[in-house]
């Protein structure tokens, strides 16, 4: 006769699903960090030591992630009676949950796979974005992917896991007790508290290799860091001076021979710009083309792909080229807030997507006080990232997809419609402003360099569906839009200004790899504008005031940025971010803010992105980086970005 089992027997009975889950989910999470491991051999450094270590932290994050996500399954183990438990269709309730979650969890481990591949990292910040919008995501998937076949290939291995688990996964209870189980319950309560506090998302970023950092994560883990950290306060998680003494120091940042601050207020930036040429009342139009790198341009030292933009790569000579600029960030909407506010990023959200960021002083304000019609034009549709509602908040027409008939469009997916048919329609802007006999500035943003890389058949002599085809057909389009507009009676007082959102991809072996920042601009304006090359380093945040200067414009400003004509040389800066990482370029250094840590610097090599820690940092660098970057975040949380400050 067989003894009765014990309470820890019976527990042990009760809880056995949970134990299979587990097994199951760290083994999904080794095989998932294995294989991106393995596709990612080449940016690893060679040590052993390094490889282990993702492995080890990994192991460490992927079980604190565990003891989060069996919330659901330990719940249903502690509450459920039982009888309930033990009976047939108790069983097969708890064995179909237990299917589920194992789907789930292969979901995640290929969604993670297919992440890594777009953008070299776990889920981040810019998974949370895209929840916000579902249907240009979903759709971009189902565009760029066989998510179809996918899934089912997935709901396959789910059946097999269960099948193959049908011995061990036994839901059967010989006598365990409510208070017994509330007590496993009770331990699991206090270890979520304890790792809740205990462990955070940087405690992994212990290596000089980026690829590393990021394996030592859990995608899981990672998401809801992202999703709890999206909007950060500088003040609370970064280095800081005395507002009085950054202020100060800001006054004397920004104080440049064309610029007279217009009061003593420490805190208030407003300058009185005067020219040094005649003003000239042209037309701008203005070109963030999507992700358009400095991989692509062959007149930059970062080229890696040639021949793929043969109409940039002849634009350059007929241009005023800067070779030396880079981008605020990694997303459409840093790009945007640079070029439509003149300030460095602040940590978390974009401007461009948090509340109360209407009535900011912006480059609009300046081309509005002086006659202009400008606009905003986008070919998809302007409530992703919160577009029209900044720009048209902002001093901006806001004109996106609504505009565009249906048969004036060659191509469109879910971002929006071709570059080509996104630049007919500006012409057509144009012709219109020029038919009122008003100047026009029109800030244009493409979409077609974007996965699923789609366009108008027989453009390029490569096949849709690769970002390489993209690039030339944007390429292709941007060079039949300059050839349309020659053609306009306004096109000889027009000058155009073609430049990146951001670079096609972020990763590199640093957190802050400068050459994934480094991108083109082209200055093209035949009758006005002189070609040439300048090498000087630049932010993105200067192009709203080097293109002002170059009209002879005199106005009122609060931004940040630079006209680097009348810049002294050796003050050059730029400034580049991820969501958390706050990053000031100065001459050779590059000085970075994380949360909760002293500042970094380090040398960077601007043509592969790797840097090398400096012992001996540069304080006056370190304080001119919290400088810029505590004032941004303080101005506009206080509202003094606003056009009337006092109106807040």
């Amino acid at each position: 006769m067989r003894a009765p089992p014990t309470s820890v027997q019976t527990l042990r009975q009760r809880f056995r699903p949970l134990v299979w889950f587990g097994v199951l989910f760290l083994a999904v999470a080794f095989l998932v960090r294995l294989v991106l491991t393995l596709r990612s051999r080449h940016e690893l450094p060679g040590a052993p030591l390094e490889w282990l270590y993702a492995f080890v932290a990994g192991f460490g994050y992927d079980l604190v992630t565990f003891v989060y996500v069996a919330w659901p399954l330990l719940l249903v183990t502690w509450l459920v009676p039982r009888r309930a438990w033990s009976s047939r269709w108790g069983g097969r309730a708890v064995v179909g949950l237990c299917a589920v979650l194992a789907f789930a969890t292969l979901y995640l481990g290929a969604a993670e796979l297919v992440f890594w591949n777009e953008f070299s990292a776990r889920f981040n910040f810019i998974a949370v974005d895209y929840l916000v919008y579902t249907h240009e995501v979903i759709g971009n998937i189902r565009e760029s992917y066989p998510i179809g076949t996918w899934s089912a290939l997935l709901l396959l291995a789910t059946v097999a896991v269960m099948v193959g688990s049908r011995r061990v996964l036994v839901v059967r209870d010989e006598g365990s007790r409510f208070l017994q189980r509330g007590a496993v319950v009770g331990v699991w309560l206090l270890l979520t508290v304890a790792v809740s506090f205990a462990v955070d998302g940087q405690m992994k970023d212990r290596s000089s290799n980026q690829y590393v950092n990021e394996l030592a994560g859990n995608g899981i883990y990672e998401f809801f860091a992202a999703f709890r950290e999206n909007e950060l306060d500088y003040a609370k998680y970064y280095p800081t001076l005395p507002d009085k003494d950054a202020f100060a120091n800001l006054r004397r940042l920004l104080k440049t021979p064309d610029a007279t601050f217009t009061t003593d207020d420490p805190q208030d930036i407003t300058r009185t710009i005067v020219a040094n040429r005649p003003e000239k009342k042209l037309n701008v139009v203005l070109i963030s083309v999507e992700s358009l790198s400095g991989d692509y341009v062959e007149g930059l030292d970062v080229s890696k792909h040639k021949h793929l933009m043969p109409n940039l790569d002849a634009l350059a000579s007929k241009s005023l080229f800067f070779s030396q600029l880079y981008a605020n960030g990694t997303r459409t909407v840093r790009g945007l807030e640079a070029l439509a506010l003149s300030v460095p990023p602040t940590p978390g959200e974009s401007i461009v997507k948090r509340p109360n960021n209407e009535n900011l002083w912006s480059l609009a304000d300046v081309f509005n006080e002086k006659g202009y019609t400008s606009e905003l034009v986008y070919g998809g549709y302007g409530y992703f990232d919160n577009m029209n509602h900044f720009f048209a908040s902002n001093g901006y027409n806001a004109v996106d997809r609504d505009a565009i008939a249906d048969k004036d469009i060659h191509a469109e997916n879910v971002w929006g419609v071709a570059d080509e048919d996104l630049f007919t329609l500006v012409m057509k802007r144009m012709d219109d402003a020029y038919a009122a006999g008003k100047p026009y500035f029109g800030h244009v943003m493409t979409t077609s360099n974007h996965r699923p890389f789609t366009f108008p058949q027989g453009r390029v002599d490569l096949p849709q569906g690769s970002r390489r085809a993209a690039v030339k057909y944007t390429d292709w389009a941007l060079g039949d839009f300059l050839r349309r507009a020659a053609t306009k009676p306004w096109f000889d007082d027009t000058i155009f200004v073609i430049t990146a959102d951001h670079c096609a991809t972020s990763a590199g072996k640093t957190s802050l790899p400068v050459d994934r920042y480094h991108i083109p601009l082209y200055i093209y304006s035949p009758k006005h504008v002189a070609p040439g090359r300048v090498d000087r380093l630049m932010s993105q945040i200067d192009i709203p005031p080097t293109l002002l200067g170059m009209l002879g414009f005199s106005y009122t400003s609060r931004f940040y940025g630079y006209d680097l004509f009348r810049l002294e040389p050796g003050r050059e800066r730029a400034f580049l971010s991820t969501y958390q990482e706050l990053g000031y370029l100065h001459g050779d250094r590059l000085t970075s803010l994380i949360p909760r840590q002293p500042v970094k610097q380090m040398v960077p090599t601007l043509q592969s992105g790797d840097a090398v820690p400096v012992e001996h940092k540069d304080q006056q660098d370190a304080h001119d980086a919290v400088t810029y970057y505590q004032t941004a975040a303080y101005l506009f949380t206080h509202g003094l970005m606003k056009r009337n400050p006092q109106a807040r």
